[in-house]
Order: structure tokens, then sequence, then C-alpha cells
């Protein structure tokens, strides 16, 4: 008899001192399907978790030193950062955003002030110009280092989620990989603008998302394993009455007690048979409904930080809108099939039953509450548009604050007016009209430029073309592997990707640019993530496939790395011939 089983009540040996050889163990096999269920539900993450945080802390430093390095440059405020370092100056001083141009007096945004406060701590740190032109500090830094701290934060965050996600620390890196060498993030790394801060925002709710769907799976399996975990039966009543002499009743006293006692001990055992069958019957109901639908699984911690991580992310921009109601539907699915799976006879009333109060919570009231507590500043001051246009008191504010939303909304849907930068949403996946946001021509002789035809300078947000249009190519592959195999991760790509992409199909006449694409950057990576999982095969396959499958990703990244390298110098704003930077506008749309 093995130690484990020694301890357990209906397994105990026999009379006297040493213990009874028992045969085979009776609840072995129902140990094996338990720990086949709990490896069906919730499979563990391979490998050393030293080794894992070192291998993506390896690639987050990379990505951190790309996009700190020189981040001050180019000097000044460029493209958009004329509007965001002046609200985040607004909000630092004043708590609301406040009119640049009488510096005094509220602002009219037409954005939520998360991702302001984020750029207004930073610039607390470091330095900020104030509204009358004066800098203090180091401006440039203190409204570019918060977006390079998230951009580089991103790069960590999916490394790790998408290691969960594959169950692969070397896929996790590869993803991380991606992010970091993409042009496009790495711009958005690198000005004070607010794109950056949802993106991250975005990846941070999809980890707590994977957590959660672990953390749920694996409290799911733990529940059905110790439901149907046998329980020892009621300990035998002992026998025997009052000794007297003999055994005997001694005197007309001892009778009637023994008498009493007798009656008092019918009466509790009748009341302990009658507690007894009222527990066995609540029982009974109890492993008749999670039969039906499964257990109850408690508070799940990661899907409230979910839905907290999309309430600030929705109060960076509206867009995250979507993303919470693409989340929220791939949560619920999922709570359908891992009830499904652990054996509940009604997976979808079980979710609906177990599930759905909790889910409500989770991506309705939680976003709304978090998305209500960024304007805390706006609602704690008097300064702010549209404060007291309805008079004081904390209904005229809540009044107020409706009414600026309105404007806002109705700000957006009449926003149509041309630009030179504007594109279509579908030229989005190929990069067709990249943003200009920085360009000057330095003559020769000037600092850097040693050309006598002349240089060139440039921010312009680019994307990886290995990553963008093999993502994009990769979203059809996403799609088969869905229809094929039904494969949660294939759905989680088309779900992120679609909820961060296709909502802006709907306003065909609003002005977009190619930048608003940044929330689909990561599900293309970890759509190309998959792909190359699926390439390298399972670890069971032949030699030659691993081989192939190894040498066909690590050229690929070759690739995206090498990409990277050559446009650097237009994502940097370094100094160039004017030819190299001739050369690298690919398109007459790049231009």
């Amino acid at each position: 008899m093995t130690a484990t089983t020694a301890h357990l009540p209906w397994n105990t040996s026999g009379g006297g001192d040493s213990p009874r050889v028992s045969g085979p163990d009776p609840l072995q096999p129902q140990r094996s399907r338990a720990e086949a269920l709990r490896e069906r539900l919730c499979p563990p993450m391979p490998g050393s978790p030293l080794a894992g945080w070192l291998a993506t802390l390896s690639v987050t430093v990379l990505a951190g030193l790309l996009r700190f390095w020189n981040v001050t440059q180019p000097r000044g405020v460029y493209f958009d950062e004329v509007y965001y370092t002046k609200d985040a100056w607004g909000l630092l001083t004043a708590g609301y955003e406040i009119d640049s141009k009488s510096c005094s007096g509220p602002a009219y945004v037409v954005h939520p002030p998360f991702g302001k406060w984020l750029m207004a701590a930073s610039e607390g740190l470091f330095g900020y110009t104030n509204c009358g032109g004066v800098p203090h500090g180091d401006p440039e830094l203190g409204w570019r280092f918060s977006s390079a701290l998230f951009g580089t934060l991103a790069v960590l965050v999916l490394a790790r989620a998408a290691r969960r996600m594959f169950r692969s620390t070397l896929l996790g890196c590869f993803a991380g990989l991606l992010l970091a060498m993409d042009g496009l993030e790495f711009v958005q790394s690198r000005i004070g603008i607010l794109d950056i801060f949802l993106m991250t925002g975005v990846v941070v709710a999809l980890a707590c998302l994977l957590l959660d769907r672990d953390d749920g799976r694996a409290r799911l399996a733990d529940r059905l394993i110790a439901a149907a975990t046998p329980r020892p039966g009621p300990a035998p009543p002992v026998a025997g009455g009052l000794p007297g002499a003999n055994g005997a009743q001694t005197d007309a006293d001892g009778a009637h007690s023994a008498s009493a006692v007798e009656t008092t001990a019918t009466a509790a055992e009748a009341t302990a048979a009658e507690a007894e069958a009222t527990a066995a019957a609540a029982a009974e109901h109890q492993d008749r409904l999670r039969e039906l639908y499964g257990p109850r699984l408690g508070l799940r911690r990661w899907r409230l930080a979910c839905g907290v991580a999309l309430g600030l992310s929705m109060g960076v921009k509206w867009s995250a809108l979507y993303t919470i109601i693409g989340f929220a539907a791939l949560a619920i699915a999922w709570d359908i099939g891992a009830r499904r799976t652990g054996g509940a006879r009604r997976p979808v009333l079980g979710a609906l039953r177990r599930d759905l109060p909790a889910w409500a919570a989770t991506f309705v009231v939680v976003p709304i509450a978090t998305f209500l507590a960024t304007w805390t500043g706006w609602f704690v001051t008097d300064g702010g548009y549209y404060r007291h246009f309805y008079g004081n008191g904390f209904g005229a504010a809540v009044h107020g604050w409706w009414k600026y939303q309105m404007a806002v909304l109705q700000f957006h849907e009449g926003l149509d007016q041309g630009h030179d930068f504007a594109s279509h949403p579908m030229s989005w996946l190929v990069m067709a009209r990249p943003v200009a946001y920085f360009y000057s021509s330095p003559a020769y002789g000037t600092p850097g430029c040693h050309d006598p035809a002349g240089c060139s300078r440039e921010v312009l947000a680019l994307g990886n073309p290995a990553v963008w249009w093999v993502g994009t190519a990769g979203l059809l592959g996403m799609l088969a592997w869905w229809a094929a195999r039904r494969d949660w991760r294939a759905a989680l790509v088309l779900v992120g990707f679609g909820s961060a992409f296709l909502p802006w199909l709907l306003f065909p006449k609003r002005t977009m640019f190619f930048f608003y694409a940044l929330p689909c950057l990561p599900f293309l990576v970890l759509g190309i993530t998959a792909l190359a999982g699926l390439a390298l095969g399972p670890r069971s396959a032949s030699d030659a496939r691993r081989l192939t499958g190894a040498l066909t990703v690590g050229v690929y990244t070759i690739v995206v790395v090498l990409l990277f390298a050559y446009f650097y110098p237009i994502l940097a704003a370094q100094v160039i011939p004017y030819s190299s930077w001739r050369a690298r506008m690919w398109f007459p749309g790049w231009i």
C-alpha cells in the first residue's frame, strides 16, 4: 500500500498492528481519467519558468533599446504631438485640458484623457513645454518617454501571451521579436500621440483573457475531480449501554436513567438521520445540477483584470469598444467549450447560468466604471469643457459630461475632411499609404549630410512588409485552420483582428489613417506565430519535418530583422542621402 492510499478512510487496513496488503488501487482508473481531463482542459506550460522569463526579457530589452535610443529626435513637436503634448500639460497643471491658444479655460478635445494622463506623468518626471512655449527640463523626453515605455511593455506582454497561447517559449519570443521589429509599432513608440497606449491596453487585456482561460479551466477541472472523488460514509454507531454490575441494571433509578438516555439517543438519531437525508438530498441535487451545467467557478480575478484593461483602453480611444465586444464573445464561447469538454450535458445553459452574471460584470460594468474613472480629473475640477454647462452639483456635472460625449460623437461622425495621407481601411493591410509624420531636406554640408545631391530626413509610419503582408495572407490560413480544426487560437486571431479592423469599414467617408490599424498588429503577429508553429510541427514530428520547419521559420525571421534594419533610417529620422531615401520608397503611395 502506498503512503497516499494508506490515509484514505475508504482504503484503510483491517485489524491488527500491521497494515493489510491491498490489491490494485480501485481509484486508479478514476485518477487517470481526472489527470486526462485536466491535461485536456489546461495543458501544462512546458520548460522552465525561469528560462521562459529570461528569454522573453531578452527580447524586451532589445525592443527597449531600439525605442529609447535617440527618442528625443527629431526635436520639437511633429504631427499630432502639437495637440496631445499641450493636452497633457493641461492635465498635469490643472487636471483638465486647457485651451492652448488663450492658455486659460477649457479646451474642446475629442479623445478621452487616459492616454494624455500617461503622457502628463512622464512630462512631470522629465520635462514639458508650457502653454507660453517655455521649455522645462527635457520636453521631448517628457512627452515621448511614456510612449516608448508602453511600446516596450507591449512587446513583453505579447511575448508572454503568445508563450501561454502556444505553450512554447520559442514561439513566444518569436511573436515578441516580430512586434519589436515592426516599423509602425516602433514609430508609434517614439511619438507623443495616443495609439500606442490603445494597442498596449488591448495586448494587456488579451494576456489577462488568456490567463483567465487557463485559470478558469484549471479550476473547472479541480472542481470536477473533487466532485467525482468518493467520500467516506458515516462512521458506524458505537454499540453498548450503560454498564452496571455484571452488565445488569442494579436499581430503579438506574433503569429510569437508562430509559431516558435511550429515548434521548433515539430522538438524536432520528434528528441526525433527518439532517443526513436532507444533506444527501441537497448533495444529490447539486450533483444533478453539476452534471447538467458543470460546477461554479467563483471569482475570476484575471477576467476582472481584463475588464479593467479594456476600460482603460477605451479611456484612450473609443474604438476599444469593439474589442470589448469581441473579447466578451470569445470569453463566453470559451466557457461553453470548457463545460462541454468537462462533460456538462447542457454546456450552453451551463455557461449562461453559471458564468453569465460574472461575465456581464466583467465586460459591461467593469469597463464602464473604469472608463468613467479615467475622467476623474474632469469631475473633481471646475474648469473642464461643459463642466458647469448645466449648473452645479453632481447631477449637473453628469449631464454636462454626457453632453460632452455627444459632442465628441458628432465630431467623429462628421470627420470627413480631406488629408494628403488619408487612406481607406482596405489599403492598410498592404500599407498602400503610410503617414509621413516628419520630413526635411538637409542640404549638403549640414550636420549629417555628406552627399552633394542633398539628403532626406523622415519619420514614416510604415510597417514591416514581412509582417504586414505575410500577416494579412496568414488571416486566410487562420480561417482555414479554424474551419478545419475549430482551433480556439485561430478563432482568437480572427476575432481580435476583426474587432480592431472591421468596424472602420462601416464609415467609408470618414477621414482615416494607416496608424489607426495599430491595434490590428498584435493579432497579425499571433497569426504568423500560429503558422510558424504549424510549420515547426509537433514535438513528435520527424526530424526532417522539424528541420524543414525550423529553416523556414529561421529564414523568415532573418528577413523580418533585415527589413527593419533597412527601413530604420526613415523610421528614426536619420539623415541619409536623397538617393538612399528614394530607394526605400517602393511605391508611389509611400512618398
